[in-house]
């Protein structure tokens, strides 16, 4: 596992919970969008953080810290993630996982042995225009459609989001998306920002009054819908 960066205070990335965010390095999908765009085009570059060195850390503020977020990259890329897992939960640790939901294998592997708390999943675009706002050609859709099933009939906290693109997303994809994740509990649109580190510069934010439509025609298909990012 090639852990890129840590982050050792967040009250954002996992809510409700004073947190660390590791961040895996590696993915296999090129969304355009992307704001961490080192940790998946020039991963081989980046610093490497030792686990040894993230786990010591994590067990000299496991009396002020409360939870762990895992993010990317694509952690689930990994076989070795849910002993890793394993070793944070040791420490009594809630474990919130990001994933593009491309390992539904390993995401019930974690649910089942008690490993993850809460899950973010990411919703890329509607099922037609996956692959544009993957970045993959022909992109198979599958997995990441098993991986919604599983959470959607779920029993833990978890929740869905999108980045919202002015480029990838109209209204039309934002009902698609409704209808396919409909009954989930919380879905999140993330307004588009240019971090510096994106994979294809030039792509834009819609307005404001743009997104609070989107958050409207959401609202007969998801218990909660709000914005990310305003």
């Amino acid at each position: 596992m090639q852990i890129n960066g840590l982050n050792k205070t967040t009250l954002l990335d996992y809510p409700g919970h004073l947190a660390a965010t590791i961040f895996i390095g590696g993915c296999n999908m090129r969304c355009p969008f992307c704001h961490n765009a080192s940790l998946v085009t020039k991963v081989s570059s980046q610093p490497i953080i030792p686990k040894d060195q993230v786990l010591a850390f994590l067990d000299k503020r496991k009396s002020i810290l409360e939870g762990v977020c895992i993010t990317g990259g694509e952690p689930t890329l990994y076989p070795c993630l849910p002993d890793f897992i394993k070793e944070i939960k040791a420490m009594d640790y809630k474990v919130k996982l990001d994933t593009n939901g491309t390992n539904p294998t390993m995401l019930k592997q974690l649910y089942e042995d008690n490993l993850i708390d809460y899950v973010a999943m990411d919703i890329k675009n509607s099922k037609e225009k996956y692959s544009l706002s993957t970045g993959v050609k022909n992109f198979d859709i599958s997995s990441v459609e098993d991986s919604v099933d599983f959470l959607l009939n779920s029993t833990f906290d978890y929740e869905f989001r999108t980045t919202i693109v002015k480029e990838h997303h109209e209204e039309k994809d934002i009902i698609s998306i409704g209808q396919w994740i409909k009954g989930a509990r919380s879905y999140y649109l993330q307004s588009y920002e240019d971090s510096g580190d994106v994979i294809s510069p030039g792509l834009t934010a819609h307005d404001k009054e743009t997104l609070e439509k989107y958050v409207q025609v959401l609202a007969p298909y998801v218990n909660k819908v709000s914005i990310r990012g305003l």
